[in-house]
């Protein structure tokens, strides 16, 4: 759902401020018509995006896109980064030796939000991601699969 959400808030982002009828967005990025409209709800529910019905209306993003991060995306559709079992790292107790995953999943949320916070639909548009980002892709590894 994330790939579709992130497909779907790209074309807004470049339709920007101007409103984007779902069935464009659905064909544009070949995408199942009920499927981008499920999503769009939910990026409506979540506050950034709005719609208007109507000829000339459609779904356009409620702020600027270099104001929406991918992670805002992502939490729009799916809920918040990086949870274990549903629940916030933060909250697990673990027992004896396994009390360092708490630690883990605290670590792996926090690098997970260092990239996708700091990402915004404006740089996707613009084709043009952080240093940041870019430095992690140049990572020995990055581009394989494990």
């Amino acid at each position: 759902m994330v790939d579709y959400a992130m497909r779907a808030a790209m074309e807004l982002a470049t339709a920007h401020p101007g409103m984007v009828k779902a069935e464009t967005v659905a064909e544009r990025q070949q995408l199942p018509l009920a499927f981008t409209k499920k999503i769009l709800n939910k990026m409506q529910h979540a506050g950034l995006v709005t719609a208007r019905r109507g000829g000339d209306g459609g779904y356009r993003l409620t702020k600027e896109p270099g104001t929406i991060s991918v992670a805002d995306v992502i939490r729009a559709v799916e809920g918040p980064l990086a949870d274990v079992r549903g629940e916030a790292p933060e909250t697990l107790d673990y027992p004896g030796a396994s009390e360092v995953l708490r630690m883990l999943w605290i670590a792996t949320r926090a690098s997970v939000r260092a990239v996708l916070e700091h990402v915004t639909l404006a740089d996707l548009a613009d084709g043009a991601l952080p240093d940041l980002v870019v430095g992690l892709t140049d990572q020995a590894g990055a581009w394989h699969r494990r």
